[in-house]
């Protein structure tokens, strides 16, 4: 069932837990994700990059590919197509599209221009009746060439942004996209405390899920982040299953070349590495 992201964020941020955003980059990724949160009965959020959605051949490509596995599938828990650290004119083409939440990253930006184009996408995104996500604080490490060097987000810049009327928020809290170095600090927990503050209750969205630890996961779902976002495990999983079946010389078995054979394994990979993540935020069941 196809919906925007702010009823089940509002649900979370109140039950405190969180949903699980898994970016997808092709048809396995989404068929992966989309029967896991059905047999976890659990609210699920498809992220999409525009980098992923060009990949898969457009935005509308994606969102009917979407909207008809979601149909043949016959999934019924909630589920939000959304576009991850989208431009401005990538949230346009996203809300023509048939996507039903976007993310506007304008972190990059000098904030009053984040702050007006901000204003503009949600006035958009909400007279069609998508949810909107908006960032301060550039988060770290690379996505999609979007660089950031991991900020931690003022609080006042935070209370600014929530009153534009987006429905929830990307605060940069020292997370970073990608594989966590040795030397990382944390999460800045007095930050994400200031921030939760400032937002009047808006759920808070934590970007980089892959390699935070569990303590850490647990504890800023108590602060009021009810959004994870999770790319980078999925994508390293998928490849360590795939290489096992190819360097076991399981492709060269009968019919191991087929694509419905050679993405099987990798497939499963994903679905596993969502359920325990989806148990770790305390989202099954929530549907």
């Amino acid at each position: 069932m196809l919906v925007n992201a702010a009823e089940m964020l509002k649900k979370a941020r109140a039950g405190q837990y969180a949903i699980g955003q898994f970016n997808i980059n092709n048809l396995e990724w989404t068929k992966a994700v989309l029967l896991t949160a059905q047999e976890l009965k659990s609210p699920v959020i498809l992220g999409v990059s525009e980098g992923a959605g060009k990949y898969m051949g457009g935005f509308k490509t994606v969102a009917a590919m979407v909207a008809a596995m979601d149909e043949d599938l016959k999934i019924s828990v909630p589920v939000a197509l959304h576009l991850d650290h989208g431009s401005y004119d990538g949230c346009v083409a996203c809300i023509e599209a048939g996507f039903t939440s976007v993310m506007f990253d304008g972190s990059h930006d000098p904030f009053d221009v984040n702050l007006a184009k901000t204003r503009e996408i949600v006035a958009l995104a909400h007279k069609r009746g998508l949810s909107v996500e908006a960032e301060v604080g550039s988060i770290g490490g690379e996505e999609d060439g979007v660089i950031g060097a991991g900020e931690i987000a003022d609080a006042d810049e935070c209370r600014q942004l929530a009153e534009t009327g987006i429905d929830f928020l990307a605060a940069g809290i020292g997370n970073i996209h990608g594989v966590y170095p040795d030397n990382w600090k944390g999460l800045d927990f007095e930050a994400l405390e200031a921030i939760s503050k400032s937002t009047g209750g808006i759920p808070l969205v934590l970007h980089g899920g892959t390699g935070i630890p569990e303590d850490m996961i647990k504890k800023s779902i108590g602060l009021g982040v009810s959004k994870i976002n999770v790319n980078t495990e999925c994508q390293l999983v998928f490849a360590a299953a795939t290489r096992k079946y190819i360097e076991e010389g399981k492709d060269l078995q009968g019919k191991g070349f087929d694509p419905r054979k050679l993405l099987a394994p990798g497939t499963e990979a994903i679905k596993q590495t969502v359920r325990e993540k989806t148990a770790l935020f305390g989202g099954g069941n929530k549907a």
